[in-house]
């Protein structure tokens, strides 16, 4: 019989889990979407795209190679 409360305890608990958690993820997504669309993060996103973009027309210059110390004694 104890088992049978503790199954039915632990179902509950996921259902209303479950339920609430989605409800949670709904509302973080509505979030985030209104952040996304906000024409603030937009411009942003235009102006990242473009400098992007920008910088890929140039080529690239090669890196300094480093002077290795020296392991004469």
């Amino acid at each position: 019989m104890r088992v049978l409360t503790l199954a039915a305890g632990v179902a509950a608990g996921y259902v209303l889990g479950t339920r609430a958690g989605r409800q949670r993820y709904e509302q973080i997504v509505a979030g985030a979407r209104r952040l996304a669309s906000h024409p603030t993060v937009v411009q942003a996103q235009e102006r990242a795209v473009g400098a992007v973009g920008a910088g890929t027309d140039a080529p690239a210059k090669p890196a300094r190679r480093r002077s290795s110390p020296s392991t004469s004694n």
